[in-house]
């Protein structure tokens, strides 16, 4: 048996490989359970307020730029979530202080999108 560290998408897995016995190129793989995840990355938004995904997805588009002032339930990001436009709203009223998404990226739930302020 061989033992691999493969990450997918930023997903972390410990596989096991083992070799049967004959001439067959392909072995059988069984997965692991997902190795404990590296800490996660240190924010770098400016503000006091995180807003976040909710699920995996693709930044569609920003609807807000640093400085904007917005109302609880406005649209500050949308994301492509199985191909579906989901906009990504400011909690409560402020000041966006961060966008720290680009369009076009990818991802995962729970990632940073943007701070804001009060």
């Amino acid at each position: 048996m061989k033992n691999y560290t493969i990450t997918v998408n930023g997903n972390v897995y410990d596989v096991t490989v083992e070799e049967k016995g004959g001439t067959s190129s392909s072995a059988p793989a069984s997965v692991a359970a997902p190795a404990p995840k590296a800490a996660p990355k240190a924010s770098t938004g400016a503000g006091s307020i995180k807003i976040e995904a909710g699920a995996a997805g693709k930044v569609f588009k920003i609807e807000a730029a640093a400085g904007t002032s917005v109302k609880a339930g406005d649209t500050v990001v949308v994301l492509e979530v199985m191909k579906m436009e989901t906009p990504v709203v400011a909690p409560k009223d402020g000041v966006v202080a961060s966008i720290d998404v680009s369009e076009g990226q990818a991802v995962e739930a729970g990632a940073l999108l943007a701070t804001m302020n009060e």
